[in-house]
C-alpha cells in the first residue's frame, strides 16, 4: 500500500482546522498535523509575496489523492492552493496499515 504525505499551506488557523477536520471526517486523510508559524515567500502574478501561513501535513493512501485534491480545492480560500504529495519511502508497518484502514472508503 502506497502512503503519501501531502503538504498544503493555509492562510490562517481557522481555515487550516476546517480543512483538516473535513479531510479526516471524510476519510480522505488518516491524520493531519497543523503547524502554525510558517513564513512563505513566493512569486504570484509577477510579484514577490510574503505571507504568514499554517502548514498542513496530511497522511493519506495514494488511491485517495484525487478525492483529497478535489476536496481541498472546494474548501480552500486560495485561488491556487498548494497541494504537493510526497510518497513515503517507508515507515512503521503498523502505522502504514493504520493509514490504509483510516482512509478506506466506508462502503468498501
Amino acid at each position: 500500500m502506497s502512503v503519501l504525505v501531502c503538504l498544503c499551506t493555509c492562510p490562517d488557523p481557522d481555515s487550516a482546522a476546517r480543512i483538516a477536520d473535513a479531510l479526516v471526517d471524510e476519510r480522505l486523510a488518516a491524520c493531519v498535523n497543523v503547524l502554525p508559524g510558517l513564513r512563505s515567500t513566493y512569486r504570484w502574478q509577477g510579484q514577490v509575496e510574503r505571507a504568514d501561513e499554517v502548514l498542513l501535513l496530511i497522511k493519506t493512501a495514494a488511491d485517495r489523492l484525487p478525492a483529497l485534491q478535489q476536496r481541498i480545492l472546494a474548501l480552500h480560500p486560495y485561488e491556487l492552493p498548494e497541494v504537493i504529495a510526497v510518497e513515503a519511502a517507508g515507515g512503521l508497518p503498523a502505522y502504514l496499515g493504520w493509514i490504509a484502514e483510516q482512509t478506506r472508503e466506508e462502503n468498501r
